[in-house]
């Protein structure tokens, strides 16, 4: 029963480090700000 439990709790923090992993890992300042990086919207381009 113990060793369940073990294999359990492996398998959870080998899944909270893979979510923790792919939140934190992106650009080293975070995401850009600016206007002009993102996409543009196509209900602007229509007025």
């Amino acid at each position: 029963m113990a060793l369940l439990l073990l294999e359990a709790l492996g398998a959870l923090l080998l899944l909270v480090f893979i979510v923790w992993w792919t939140m934190f890992s992106g650009r080293e300042k975070g995401e850009l700000k600016d206007k002009s990086a993102r996409a543009p919207d196509p209900e602007e381009e229509k007025k």
